[in-house]
């Protein structure tokens, strides 16, 4: 919906107004901050039909009103004027905890700069594991108990718990170990699971059972994601007002801190654009509460996106701030672990 220049200009100074200083604003600080030779009688009106158009609301105890998650929508997408912060301090911040250690310790600390730089959560999808491994064994633990024993590439060691059907021999455990080995090792689980299909029918049915528990079990071993989502400063937002004042939703908040399972799918949908992208509460089931809002961008390695990386904060935040942070800490991961 197209809305003309006098619209436009008194939604930015209403949005501004509440993310300064969180209170209604009325038509009478609008004639003031806006810049505009209009009575308090036009901008009411104005007001009126920014509000029928669902942009702005009034609360019941004041007559001043608030932006909504569709007006912050239009702000931030035509609105805003990202604010112009000094790269050069940034990354003097943030290059000593981003060069000369693991990857997933600069991934762990590019969370937290981000919640240092934000003072709200900051929150990283980490790069998702290939699902290869060099070797595999079976150990018999007791009757239709078997450990398996994964070994990545990397010399990294996976242990899962396989419950069978059948009480496997160990003679029988190291014959599956061996074949697959043989003709598998340095292949990927899901490679692994398409062969079986029709390279195992000359083996007996009860080892082809234990062959394909064995890689899903290892599959789901080697892209285990626990670790997925590296979040830090999640505390900061309990001292948020427009969030903890809502202690419902801030406890859906923590629960999607604690599953990770949305959030996971909001980074996702993130890594699969370009830019920074902004989601804001109320607009989207992934983001469990309306004065929430997230800033995201995606980072590499080598050119290739592997990740997504933002800041999770309430929807009355200084987007012209936080979105340079998030981009610039995007390029600086991406830049760090492409010199790892």
């Amino acid at each position: 919906m197209q809305l003309d220049n006098r619209a436009q200009t008194l939604l930015k100074a209403l949005v501004e107004r509440y993310i300064a200083d969180g209170q209604p604003v009325g038509s009478r600080a609008l004639s003031k901050i806006s810049g505009l030779d209009l009575s308090p009688a036009t901008i009411r009106n104005i007001m009126s039909d920014l509000e029928e158009m669902g942009f702005v609301a009034s609360p019941h105890t004041s007559a001043g009103r608030v932006p909504t998650p569709r007006g912050y929508r239009v702000f931030v997408d035509t609105l805003l004027t990202v604010q112009s912060i000094d790269e050069t301090a940034v990354e003097f911040r943030l290059q000593p905890r981003l060069q000369n250690i693991a990857p997933h310790k600069i991934i762990s600390n590019a969370a937290q700069v981000l919640s240092s730089l934000s003072q709200f959560a900051g929150v990283v999808l980490t790069p998702r594991r290939e699902s290869v491994f060099q070797q595999i064994e079976f150990l018999r633990l007791s009757e239709k108990r078997i450990l398996l024993v994964i070994v990545a590439p990397s010399g990294e060691v996976q242990n899962r718990l396989l419950l069978t059907d059948v009480d496997y021999t160990p003679s029988q455990l190291v014959q599956a170990a061996n074949y697959i080995n043989l003709h598998y090792g340095g292949l990927g689980f899901d490679d692994v699971r398409l062969r079986l299909q029709g390279e195992l029918r000359q083996l007996r049915d009860d080892m082809t059972r234990l062959m394909q528990a064995a890689v899903e079990a290892g599959s789901d071993a080697m892209t285990d994601d626990s670790d997925d989502v590296v979040i830090s400063g999640e505390r900061n937002l309990l001292s948020v007002a427009d969030l903890s004042s809502n202690m419902t939703s801030l406890r859906k908040l923590f629960d999607m801190f604690e599953q990770k399972t949305g959030l996971m799918q909001l980074l996702d949908i993130s890594s699969k654009a370009t830019g920074v992208q902004i989601f804001i509460g109320g607009e989207s089931t992934l983001v469990p509460m309306e004065e929430m809002s997230v800033v995201t961008a995606p980072y590499g390695v080598n050119g290739k996106i592997v990740g997504t990386l933002g800041v999770i904060g309430p929807t009355r935040m200084a987007y012209e701030r936080v979105i340079p942070i998030v981009d610039i800490t995007a390029k600086l991961l991406s830049n760090a672990l492409s010199h790892t």
